[in-house]
């Protein structure tokens, strides 16, 4: 039995009559007759009987219509209790994020959410390769993810809301001899060492592209996921590093140089899963996620200005 077999049987008992119920529900009456039919198989005893004309309830029958108050009560009260539940603006949203992005987003979500009706934070910093960032929204509510413009798109079993579409410049030491150059080819920086990250990991596809380019094999000296260790062996003379523009934080001994001659960029998204954002809590977060991206992007533009550097394509 049913939720619509119990309201049928209890408008039955009430109404009288199987035409009157097909009026009250907007159905046909052989539609009524046929889910009275599927009810009637779950019970052992008679629910209905004939009187004259009539289709009126047996004493199980009314017995059972009874019972189907409380259940539509019950049902209500769940149905309230979720809607409750959807709507509450200060529930909880857990958050996950690459390293860098979580260096970049997380401050400028923490302040803005502050307030106290506003949805409670739970941030996590998940370091994982492409193909692994989707499995993460079964544990979180949002998932800040990245991969590069030209990669494979995210798979439809998620939903992913645009946040950045950022550069990724080299970075070098302040007295490198190609900091003087205001832009790089593949052919400027194939034959020095670097430093890459790990292999399945969004940035590493964009170093074996400027090897491609420019005919020669990369020498990888250093396998660094994290920017800001990255940052120190380039500062210390380990190599090369490619480094996101707008989301990693500054070094007072790197400079950061646009690369031309490949597709050097990566976007950065929100997945979720779709029904994540039916609750309030969530749409709010992702909100704030766009405003904060809309901030990152405005302050890295304004740094390029102030730089002399055309907030530009990155390659």
């Amino acid at each position: 039995m049913d939720e619509r077999q119990l309201r049928i049987l209890r408008e039955l008992g009430e109404l009288g009559s199987v035409t009157a119920v097909a009026d009250a529900l907007l159905v046909t009456p052989s539609a009524i007759s046929q889910q009275l039919r599927l009810l009637q198989r779950a019970i052992p005893v008679p629910l209905t009987e004939r009187q004259g004309r009539r289709l009126v309830l047996t004493d199980a029958g009314q017995a059972l219509a009874g019972a189907a108050i409380e259940v539509e009560s019950a049902l209500a009260r769940a149905r309230h209790t979720v809607e409750e539940f959807l709507d509450r603006p200060d529930g909880e949203v857990s958050v996950a994020a690459f390293h860098s992005a979580g260096a970049a987003f997380f401050p400028l979500l923490l302040r803005a959410l502050a307030g106290p009706d506003g949805p409670v934070l739970a941030l996590g910093d998940k370091d994982v390769t492409q193909d692994d960032f989707p499995p993460l929204t079964r544990e979180y509510d949002l998932v800040v993810a990245h991969r590069l413009d030209h990669a494979p798109p995210w798979p439809r079993t998620v939903a992913a809301t645009p946040l950045l579409s950022e550069p990724l410049d080299v970075a070098m030491p302040a007295d490198h001899p190609l900091a003087a150059k205001r832009r790089l080819t593949p052919r400027d920086v194939a034959d020095q060492p670097w430093i890459a990250v790990h292999d399945g990991f969004p940035i590493m596809a964009t170093i074996e592209a400027i090897a491609t380019t420019a005919g020669r094999r990369p020498h990888l000296a250093h396998r660094i996921n994290e920017f800001a260790v990255a940052a120190e062996v380039v500062a210390a003379g380990g190599g090369l590093a490619l480094m996101p523009r707008w989301t990693s934080r500054p070094h007072p001994d790197l400079v950061l140089k646009p690369l031309s001659g490949v597709r050097a960029r990566r976007r950065i998204d929100a997945l979720h899963r779709p029904e994540r954002t039916a609750r309030r809590a969530v749409r709010t977060v992702l909100t704030e996620l766009r405003r904060a991206a809309r901030t990152i992007q405005d302050q890295g533009w304004n740094a390029d200005r102030d730089a002399g550097e055309e907030p530009a394509d990155g390659g």
